[in-house]
């Protein structure tokens, strides 16, 4: 553990963390009076914007949060169910509204397009716009018929998409998730859920949040264990190397900086967390 910054009262009941490329600063929505704050590679928040209200630049419940490669900062809005961008000073420049039942989950490409989650819909989604101009380019559905996904990653290098889908819940007990991995062309890879990984591993494993490292190895958080889990590459999936097993109390964001670290957003105690590799 490098770097712990946030907590109660800086931050309250955080939802999402981005890896700002090239600055080494962070993103992080959360459901304070400012929704998004950004920090600096030190901890020290830099700026905070995103207002709690009806107006079409605020944001009423964020949910998940992405920084594109040219500096634009993206959110999933459970309360009006629609995609918002913002430049990096806070000024919003793009609202979409697409039919979305409730967006989720989101993460930018190497490109600057937006790969997103429609949790009700079952639904996953390309985004493309001019981030500057905010023009919207399109907006279409890549892969449907998923059950409830959340999380949503993509591999810098090979433009692979993972998916954390939330299965429903059978009998007394809470549910299940399920990582599904896809090709840059939307064929399907790997997919394994719960109670297949919990053949291969020693515990019952929860993911709710996905990353790729920068070898395009696929990095979940397990909220039953505390805990992050390597599950290897997508041709090897699953294998089962612990990365983090003790400090944590809620993971529920992940993502790597440019430096490689490892930052894991906790919303146990309200705290994201830098890990150095």
């Amino acid at each position: 553990l490098r770097l712990c910054l946030g907590g109660w009262g800086s931050l309250v009941n955080p939802t999402g963390v981005a890896a700002c490329p090239g600055s080494g600063g962070l993103a992080v929505a959360h459901d304070g009076k400012k929704r998004i704050h950004v920090f600096g590679p030190s901890g020290f928040c830099l700026r905070r914007f995103g207002e709690r209200g009806d107006a079409s630049n605020d944001i009423k419940y964020p949910l998940d949060v992405t920084v594109t490669s040219d500096g634009h900062v993206v959110v999933t809005d459970g309360g009006d169910r629609s995609v918002k961008a913002f430049d990096f000073d806070g000024r919003g420049v793009l609202a979409v509204r697409e039919g979305f039942c409730l967006p989720w989950g989101l993460d930018a490409t190497a490109k600057s397009e937006v790969i997103l989650t429609d949790s009700e819909a079952g639904a996953l989604y390309r985004l493309a716009a001019d981030f500057q101009s905010g023009e919207l380019k399109k907006c279409q559905v890549i892969r449907s018929r998923l059950v409830s996904p959340r999380a949503v990653a993509v591999c810098q290098t090979s433009g692979a998409v993972v998916v954390i889908e939330h299965l429903k819940a059978r009998g007394p007990s809470k549910g299940s998730t399920r990582v599904t991995i896809f090709s840059a062309e939307m064929d399907l890879i790997g997919q394994m859920d719960s109670f297949g990984l919990n053949l291969v591993f020693p515990s019952r494993i929860y993911a709710t949040a996905v990353a790729f490292d920068k070898e395009g190895r696929v990095i979940v958080t397990d909220v039953c264990s505390q805990a992050v889990i390597c599950l290897g590459k997508p041709e090897e999936f699953p294998i089962f190397n612990p990365l983090i097993s003790h400090g944590l109390s809620y993971p529920v964001g992940l993502t790597y900086t440019a430096n490689n670290s490892l930052v894991v957003l906790d919303s146990g105690d309200h705290s994201v967390k830098v890990y150095s590799s």
